[in-house]
């Protein structure tokens, strides 16, 4: 299956706080909070929704596309995906501009303060769909980007007749009631974490049955609870896989991703596609950054097989 994967890329700057956020918020001050967190690391990493969800596939033996806008600096992190096998043809380099930059400091119980340069990636409608040179794309996910842009794709997605998979995760707040149910409604599929999928309820009053009669599938990650698909009148609860350690949340979601939508491109059983979205996120978890881990498709299997059982159809694709 020939997936393209637009999104944010960008260089992560991860902090840590030796604290809690929350022992130093006072709820009655909220209308004049003034804070400073003075960290013990700072480690810069490549990110960005898009490459992260492409390094997943690529440790799977998947060959995505990225379209995306990036700067200058890009040249160091282009040369890293192709080295994994990801293709980068349609990531345009802006001139005289910075690659999108992600700030994020963590605290002890996993909490996370966050900032967002978005820097070339205010760039991306001059990227298109209608422009995609060479084989048509049977899947396109359009995750959190532009806000122009994502409105700018998911036109272009329905009147070229491609299907899209809907990630607006980030980008919710900056969204309008109407523009997510727009996007909802022309969607293959959607894809929200449980407290996304609350603000999908709150601002398009639609419900979870009336989500589903929208996309051909759903799934909404938990956390620490797992996640869910929605499919086929079904609902297929997913587990999740217990870390060795924990070291950094940040891109964790977007490994499930990567791990579920190799699962898909390969017409996996659901189930299947969840417990690999599952462990992909785990094996993030254990490492700092969000393209930090790194494992053989033989220990990815071995893994799975150790957690979920022998796996026939896993275990053809992944040897």
């Amino acid at each position: 299956m020939n997936i393209v994967l637009t999104g944010s890329v960008a260089f992560d700057y991860l902090m840590t706080f030796p604290g809690l956020f929350r022992d130093h918020i006072l709820p009655d001050k909220l209308d004049s909070i003034s804070l400073s967190f003075l960290v013990t690391s700072l480690d810069r990493r490549r990110g960005g929704i898009a490459p992260n969800i492409a390094y997943t596939m690529a440790l799977l033996g998947e060959k995505p596309y990225i379209m995306a806008t990036v700067g200058e600096d890009f040249g160091e992190y282009r040369t890293w995906l192709e080295s994994k096998g990801i293709h980068t043809d349609g990531m345009k380099v802006v001139p005289g501009v910075f690659t999108a930059s992600y700030f994020c400091n963590t605290d002890q119980s996993n909490a996370q303060i966050a900032s967002f340069y978005p820097g070339a990636m205010g760039y991306a409608s001059q990227l298109s769909f209608r422009k995609w040179e060479g084989e048509k794309p049977d899947l396109a996910v359009i995750s959190p980007n532009d806000p122009g842009a994502m409105r700018q794709y998911i036109a272009e997605c329905r009147e070229l007749g491609l299907p899209y998979l809907y990630d607006p995760s980030q980008q919710i707040v900056r969204m309008t009631g109407a523009e997510l149910r727009e996007g909802i409604e022309g969607a293959f599929a959607l894809f929200v974490n449980d407290y996304e999928e609350g603000l999908v309820h709150k601002m398009t009053g639609m419900g979870t049955d009336d989500l589903l009669r929208c996309v051909n599938f759903m799934v909404v990650t938990r956390g620490s609870n797992g996640s869910t698909i929605y499919a086929d009148q079904h609902e297929y609860p997913v587990p999740v896989v217990p870390a060795a350690c924990i070291d950094d949340p940040t891109g964790v979601g977007d490994a499930f991703r990567g791990g579920f939508l190799t699962g898909y491109a390969n017409s996996l059983d659901w189930e299947t596609c969840g417990r690999m979205g599952a462990l992909a996120a785990t094996y993030c978890l254990e490492v700092k950054g969000p393209q930090g881990q790194d494992y053989t498709r033989a220990e990815f299997l071995a893994r799975y097989e150790k957690n979920f059982g022998a796996n026939q159809k896993l275990e053809e694709l992944l040897k």
